[in-house]
């Protein structure tokens, strides 16, 4: 395996803005040059703190609720 580089503020933003744009993991991957982890972690990370907005929509039969 190779050595894990940090990510510099530059690829995060990079990062975080194709997601914004809504480019693939693996694109945004490649624009960056780092790995499809390291993009999928740093989606985390800024889910966390609101600054990226989570685009999933629920599919499927919706739970039903209890009570």
């Amino acid at each position: 395996m190779g050595k894990r580089k940090d990510l510099s503020e530059f690829d995060k933003d990079q990062i975080v803005m194709a997601g914004r744009l809504g480019q693939s993991i693996s694109k945004t991957a490649a624009l960056v040059g780092c790995s499809r982890s390291a993009v999928v972690r740093i989606y985390q990370e800024c889910s966390k703190e609101g600054t990226v907005v989570n685009r999933r929509q629920g599919h499927g039969r919706p739970r039903l609720s209890e009570g």
